[in-house]
């Protein structure tokens, strides 16, 4: 390779460690062309997965500050430049491995530090990203629907109490002292007045005679 070219492969293969949210070192030995194509397929576009130079890509790597164990970089390679999520890209790293035995991940970079296969294929196993997000959005909406439950249960109570008729007044059955003070006077003048009786309306009295008495007749 003319050195022109060498320098633009070492410039293209920097970039795409610094711009790499995680990067995974492959052997590719054995994997036809229409498997590359076929994993290229599964990693999506957010992953660059690019046949490299070991000597360029330790170049490249140590130009973006990334420190690669050099064990990595032995035999044909393949480096997986992930731009999107991590846990997708080695989900489908690892699932393609399984059919394709011809695929050897060797190790990567994640968040700046070496992590072995054993830590990818751990990182394969989580939940993605997306899937996090769903379910976050799925509890966010569970929470939401119980406030808005409870909201409606303190108004619908609220308008209960509002709408509820007054108490009535309580009636005391004691029997009501009444104030002699409270009493008229005309009241108590006419109760205590001797009453006049008008001696024009007193009838005469009748003269009853009296019968005379039988002589008795002796024989």
């Amino acid at each position: 390779m003319a050195r022109p070219d060498k320098a633009a492969a070492v410039a293209e293969l920097t970039e795409d460690f610094r711009s790499a949210n995680a990067t995974v070192l492959t052997e590719y030995r054995g994997l036809s062309v229409t498997s590359m194509k076929e994993l290229r397929r599964a990693l999506g576009s957010d992953t660059k997965y690019s046949v490299v130079k070991n000597t360029l890509t330790k170049i490249a790597a140590k130009d973006a500050g990334v420190d690669i164990d050099p064990s990595l970089l032995a035999g044909p390679s393949a480096v997986a430049f992930i731009k999107g999520d991590p846990i997708d890209a080695a989900k489908s790293l690892k699932n393609f491995s399984k059919e394709n035995p011809f695929l050897v991940i060797k190790g990567g970079i994640f968040e700046g530090k070496s992590v072995t296969v054993a830590e990818i294929m751990k990182l394969a196993d989580l939940e993605s990203r997306e899937v996090l997000l769903s379910k976050l959005a799925g509890a966010m909406k569970g929470s939401l629907a119980k406030a808005i439950r409870t909201i409606d249960a303190l108004r619908l109570k609220k308008e209960a109490l509002e709408g509820a008729p007054a108490s009535a007044p309580v009636v005391s059955e004691a029997p009501t002292e009444t104030n002699v003070a409270e009493v008229p006077a005309s009241v108590e003048a006419v109760s205590e007045a001797p009453t006049v009786v008008d001696e024009a309306e007193v009838p005469a009295p009748v003269d009853v005679e009296t019968p005379e008495a039988t002589p008795e007749v002796t024989e």
